[in-house]
């Protein structure tokens, strides 16, 4: 969440910034006005506990003196001034957890070289790599996973609902070796690989701030209080929630591959032919923990990371930056990369590079001290896919589809899979 003293000092510039994303700016004067009353009541509190304080004093100094008939009066006046105190002090929790409840509701405020806009196609282009095969024919990838068996959308249905797949032989492996040279690639740029829960607290859903903005898109284990997690960023990025850093291990890189759940609610409809839009899918992820004015150097760098993936598997893909209005409830800035899919002649985003700022960091109270004799400071937090699997899966068997009909494998994909075709 954003820091309270912003609202405090310019709430008419946060309801700006807000509105930049096309956000509603209600919640600012909600916390505003919230504010001000914690306040006010805090205000009044300590006055009379300072009167109380000083009538405890003047309690004890009449008893010494034998003025007992003042004591009575003055000690019933000290039970109206406890009795007060009470109600201020009930009266204040629920002020602070109606503040509390609406500052997550308040989303990260975009920094200032976001560009504005009104939706994904206001992104504008960064730069490319490659050059996109041209529309020759090239039918899609779940034509060319049906001819050559590598997933089962009927019995992937079958087995758990529709947006599930089951990946066969060959189409297996293929993934498994895209998981393993992400990692690897993961590993080589300097990012420790840490094997998380699948399954999380409501805690960690508030931490990154998928929750209460997200959990439509959860999937809740009601019993037991947990979610399935929709992104390996979550479990990662809450590795270190309420702990303070140690500012020379600055910055912190971790990587992690595991399943992903989301419902996908309101998505009927929209691409949910083959792998562009499921309910389970494989990612590797990227988290970085670093010092504020590191950042926006580290996003550049986080993005660079998940480009080279895609130049290894020799995808053409192109990276944009997310305007005012795509960029996100939690992310301050980001960009995304999207490889070309010619069976459906689409660009396919298959990673999302972001910069929380101090947004996550606030909600999980992760700091560092940057010196010695210093105060703490929070952290800024990014993540990126690197990459997000079932749509880079599609546009790997539609840009290596070759004219008899197998699929060659990338090189540097080779040690994990093995060399030649598939099919």
């Amino acid at each position: 969440m954003i820091g309270i003293a912003l609202i405090r000092e310019d709430p008419e510039a946060v309801k700006r910034a807000v509105a930049r994303k096309g956000e509603p700016t209600d919640a600012v004067d909600r916390v505003f006005e919230a504010d001000a009353r914690r306040r006010a009541i805090e205000a009044e509190v300590n006055e009379l506990r300072a009167q109380r304080n000083a009538g405890n004093r003047q309690v004890g100094e009449l008893m010494r003196t034998g003025q007992r008939d003042d004591v009575a009066a003055l000690k019933t006046h000290m039970a109206e001034l406890s009795a007060q105190i009470d109600g201020l002090d009930a009266e204040l929790s629920e002020v602070e957890r109606s503040l509390e409840r609406e500052m997550l509701l308040i989303p990260n405020l975009p920094h200032e070289s976001v560009p504005n806009g009104t939706g994904p196609d206001d992104n504008p282009l960064v730069r490319a790599w490659g050059e996109p095969r041209p529309a020759d024919g090239t039918p899609p990838h779940w034509e060319i996973a049906e001819r050559l068996r590598l997933f089962d959308l009927e019995r992937g249905a079958k087995v758990a609902g529709s947006g599930f797949i089951l990946y066969t032989g060959a189409g297996a492996r293929l993934q498994r070796a895209l998981i393993g040279l992400m990692l690897e690639m993961a590993q080589l740029a300097g990012y420790l690989e840490l094997w998380t829960p699948l399954l999380v607290n409501p805690a960690s859903g508030r931490g990154t701030g998928q929750l209460p903005d997200k959990e439509g898109q959860m999937y809740a284990v009601e019993r037991d209080d947990l979610y399935l997690i929709p992104t390996a960023e979550v479990p990662v990025t809450n590795v270190y929630r309420d702990e303070i850093l140690d500012a020379a291990d600055l910055p912190i890189n971790h990587a992690a591959y595991t399943p992903c759940f989301r419902r996908e609610a309101g998505a009927a409809g929209k691409d949910t032919r083959g792998l562009l839009r499921v309910h389970q899918f494989d990612k590797v992820e990227m988290v970085k923990f670093v010092r504020p004015e590191t950042s926006y150097n580290e996003l550049e760098a986080l993005t660079v990371n998940a480009e080279a993936v895609l130049q290894a598997l020799e995808l053409p893909y192109r990276v944009v930056e997310r305007c005012t209005a795509d960029v996100g409830f939690a992310q301050a800035k980001g960009y995304d990369l999207e490889a070309w899919s010619p069976g459906v002649q689409k660009w396919l985003e298959v990673s999302s590079c972001s910069n929380y700022a101090d947004f996550q960091a606030r909600r999980m109270n992760v700091r560092f001290r940057p010196g010695p004799d210093t105060p703490t400071e929070l952290v800024h937090t990014l993540n990126g896919s690197g990459l997000g699997m079932s749509r880079t899966y599609a546009a790997l068997l539609e840009t290596h589809l070759q004219p008899d009909g197998t699929i060659r494998v990338p090189e540097a994909l080779q040690p994990h899979f093995g060399a030649g075709s598939i099919g």
